[in-house]
């Protein structure tokens, strides 16, 4: 659906209320400082903490991963991979077991299913993964907006 704009008469679409909410309550601007970044983080953390996100707040949440994850490569020394690789090399570098991270996955076939690219990683477990390894979960949606389109 377009709407008519009283300015230009341009057509625009027409956002769901609960985006306009979500980004009148946190605009989304480009991240230049680690304050902002660690603010960023907060609404992100926010989001993953909900049980579950409406398509609205999932587009938001890319869209803040996707300003996080700018900031992050252009000033932070981060791999170029993400997702299940980035958990694999996490994993080694850090001498986790897969029994270490079994409670993340509700059982250790589960898991061995996400390292296996047989299953995709859920927003509950990038949540877990990010405060287990202390590391943005962007790092790891960043996988998902490619399984996704």
């Amino acid at each position: 659906m377009l709407n008519t704009t009283n300015k230009t008469g341009k057509k625009t679409p027409d956002l769901p209320n609960k985006y306009l909410e979500l980004i009148t309550k946190f605009p989304p601007r480009k991240i230049s400082s680690e304050k902002e970044l660690e603010v960023t983080q907060k609404v992100i953390d926010s989001l993953l903490d909900r049980e579950q996100l409406s398509i609205e707040e999932r587009d938001y949440l890319y869209l803040l991963g996707l300003l996080v994850t700018e900031y992050e490569d252009e000033n932070h020394s981060i791999p170029d991979i993400y997702g299940v690789e980035l958990l694999k090399v996490l994993m080694e570098e850090r001498n986790v077991t897969t029994k270490d991270l079994t409670f993340m996955f509700d059982s250790e076939e589960n898991l061995t299913k996400v390292l296996n690219n047989q299953i995709s990683l859920t927003l509950e477990q990038i949540e877990k993964l990010a405060e287990f390894f202390q590391i943005s979960p962007a790092v790891f949606l960043q996988e998902r907006s490619h399984l996704d389109g």
